[in-house]
């Protein structure tokens, strides 16, 4: 039976943008939402609303009984997690297909092996995606990674094999410092993910952070959809995001495109998934995949027309893919700037009331929020607010267009980090694409010294 109603299990501009795709299908919607979260736009909107819980995510967001309860009561027959909060979580996965409901999202199977780092890596090498040098798998004692360290040479990055955002990493520049770090991303990982398990790899010096779109539909059948560039990070965190990448050929793209399809059709992998690789002198290594749908799924949506939230609820209703990867045409140029509820620079949380707001329009420019006068902002959640895309012929003509349209992007009775994507966009690094995984935390720490310098002058 075809879906009917979805329950979005998330919150934010992700699940208003959920409920475009499915009103567009003629499917009705469930808005779950926290207390914090009863003014909000996608609950205004639903066809249907369910209140989980207060604030806090444990007790709201991440609530298995909650949402299968307003599952059950509501009708839904598919849900749909967004990102975050219960997106790659295979328990849950497993939990809502045993209750016969559809969802929207990859095999629980896939979630849980490609959601640890040491699986994940096996199992990409098996499939033949290009490994970073390292550990075969976790690494127990001391001993142990010295050896591997030794073999893979300095600098090393441990690494945790759960979790993700940066945290339980540390890189190793010589022996002399490998226990002292490790014992410390241990400590980080323990914290964070209860799992101090950890692996070592080659630490790369200068590398992009280069990811690949892939749509597999469960029966063998999969599609790449190009690349993005995500290199401007901060703390691990990506700020800008571009597709096609300015550094990656088309041979290139076609090349390790056609690797990651293939991969993914040998697994039966099922719905959206993103291929994540360190680019750096020519060469990709295989870093992580991300079972669900990414933030920066819209700038590879603006280079190929296809509505991947729109292919997710397919896939989920047993529909083959609407594409073969022959009908694929990549055409121009897209960015998407997150913009977030926070001091530009310090990046301080500032949550609070929205006194006005204007929205960028205009050819080619998408503004994906939740966003109006009056709404407050809570202090719970993760401080993105709304994603600006926009979309050229060529790059040049993007960034154009990218900076045009910051200047109409008015949100006030918040700090938003606005000013940083126009302090950006004059910056000939950014603007020739000249840049790295490091790039933006240098120029940040530049920016901050030299203003330091300025005040005590």
């Amino acid at each position: 039976m075809a879906i009917s109603r979805i329950l979005i299990a998330n919150r934010g501009e992700i699940a208003l943008r959920i409920h475009r795709a499915a009103h567009e299908m003629g499917i009705e919607t469930v808005a779950v939402h926290s207390t914090a979260d009863a003014d909000a736009m996608h609950v205004r909107l639903a066809d249907h609303a369910v209140c989980i819980g207060p604030p806090a995510a444990s007790e709201s967001y991440l609530n298995h009984a909650a949402i299968i309860s307003a599952a059950e009561i509501t009708g839904a027959d598919a849900i749909h997690p967004g990102y975050g909060f219960l997106s790659e979580n295979a328990k849950f996965a497993d939990i809502v297909e045993a209750h016969d409901i559809k969802w929207i999202g990859p095999k629980p199977e896939h979630i849980r092996t490609m959601g640890d780092k040491v699986q994940a890596k096996k199992t990409a090498g098996a499939l033949g995606l290009p490994l970073v040098p390292g550990s075969d798998g976790a690494v127990s004692d001391f001993d142990e990674m010295r050896e591997v360290a030794a073999e893979i040479g300095y600098p090393v990055l441990a690494k945790a094999a759960s979790g993700g955002g940066g945290r339980g990493m540390k890189v190793i520049p010589s022996e002399d410092q490998l226990e002292t770090l490790v014992k410390q991303a241990q400590n980080e990982a323990m914290a964070a993910f209860g799992d101090d398990t950890m692996y070592l790899e080659k630490y790369l010096g200068n590398p992009r952070h280069i990811e690949f779109q892939v749509f597999g539909d469960g029966r063998g059948n999969a599609i790449h959809l190009g690349e993005r560039d995500c290199s401007l990070q901060r703390r691990h965190q990506k700020v800008f995001e571009e597709a096609p990448s300015p550094v990656i050929s088309q041979e290139d793209r076609m090349r390790m495109g056609g690797i990651v399809a293939d991969a993914m059709a040998t697994m039966e992998y099922r719905g959206a998934g993103t291929i994540e690789f360190l680019w750096e002198d020519g060469k990709f290594y295989f870093i992580e995949m991300n079972t669900r749908l990414q933030v920066e799924h819209p700038v590879t949506e603006a280079i190929t027309g296809m509505d991947l939230v729109r292919e997710q609820i397919r896939i989920a209703d047993g529909k083959d893919l609407s594409v073969k990867q022959e009908d694929i045409v990549f055409s121009g140029h897209a960015i998407e700037c997150r913009i977030n509820a926070e001091d530009p620079f310090t990046f301080a949380p500032s949550p609070g009331k929205i006194e006005y707001y204007h929205q960028a329009g205009g050819m080619h420019v998408r503004v994906d929020s939740g966003l109006y006068a009056g709404y407050t902002i809570p202090p719970y959640y993760d401080s993105m607010i709304a994603k600006l895309i926009v979309y050229g012929r060529t790059r040049e003509g993007c960034l154009m267009r990218l900076r045009r349209a910051l200047e109409e992007m008015v949100i006030q009775g918040v700090k938003t980090s606005i000013p940083l994507h126009q302090e950006l966009l004059k910056q000939p690094d950014v603007l020739s694409g000249d840049y790295t995984i490091k790039w933006l935390e240098e120029w940040l720490a530049e920016r901050a010294k030299a203003e330091n310098a300025a005040s005590e002058s």
